[in-house]
């Protein structure tokens, strides 16, 4: 996954500002989601420090409050899509009273929602993974040109979307956000988490059951037979 994401975020992007191409992860500004197995979105995110950094730190390391909190499985993540915003490429991130600023980090938060309330209605669950809503837009915006690519090999596409295997793993995420929850006082956002995850693992969960023919799979119990022996 490390090579590959090196090669999603070295992947060149048109920048209409400079009229060049760019690597797309070397973008200061933008808007990202990630995507599971199903094409389901499951996360959206912002930054104003580099895609690069803000995608990597997620996913190849426990730096961020979604991963170490178990809200994000970086194992879930099959697809990245990221909404560049070289407009902004040249204000800083760390100059926050600057007009340039306060521009480019409201344009920043109305794309976030903007996409966030999209993936909502793209999603099954009408959820993501999200433990806290979007800023509130204060101007309006157009989705941008976006990139959208796989960063998962084929062989370990081949092991983890296997049902069973994607199963067992979201459940051992629900149970480490659950003790989270139980060790912490929490708001609103991560149980609302645990909630989709958990609805993620019974719909995993049936559709694999149904897959191998439902009640049609289950062994009808012999008369006389002890169902406590342990046979």
């Amino acid at each position: 996954m490390r090579r590959n994401l090196v090669v999603f975020l070295n992947t060149e992007f048109y920048d209409p500002i400079i009229k060049k191409k760019v690597k797309v992860g070397d973008f200061k500004w933008g808007v990202y989601a990630f995507f599971d197995y199903d094409g389901e979105p499951i996360y959206i995110g912002q930054t104003s420090e580099k895609l690069r950094t803000r995608i990597r730190r997620h996913l190849t390391n426990q730096r961020t409050d979604a991963v170490a909190m178990s809200v994000l499985d970086p194992f879930e993540v099959l697809e990245i899509q990221v909404w560049p915003l070289p407009q902004f490429q040249e204000v800083s991130g760390k100059s926050k009273k600057t007009k340039a600023y306060i521009d480019a980090k409201a344009h920043l938060d109305a794309l976030e929602n903007l996409i966030y309330r999209q993936s909502l209605k793209d999603s099954q669950f009408d959820a993501v993974l999200n433990e806290k809503d979007p800023p509130t837009p204060t101007v309006k915006v157009k989705v941008p040109p976006s990139l959208r690519s796989r960063i998962v090999s084929e062989e370990v596409h081949k092991l983890r979307s296997h049902p069973d295997f994607r199963t067992a793993r979201r459940a051992q995420i629900i149970a480490r956000l659950a003790q989270v929850i139980s060790e912490r006082e929490v708001q609103g956002g991560l149980r609302r988490v645990l909630v989709t995850q958990a609805k993620r693992l019974l719909w995993l969960a049936v559709r694999r059951y149904e897959a191998l023919g439902g009640p049609t799979s289950v062994k009808q119990e012999e008369e006389g037979e002890d169902d406590n022996d342990g046979s």
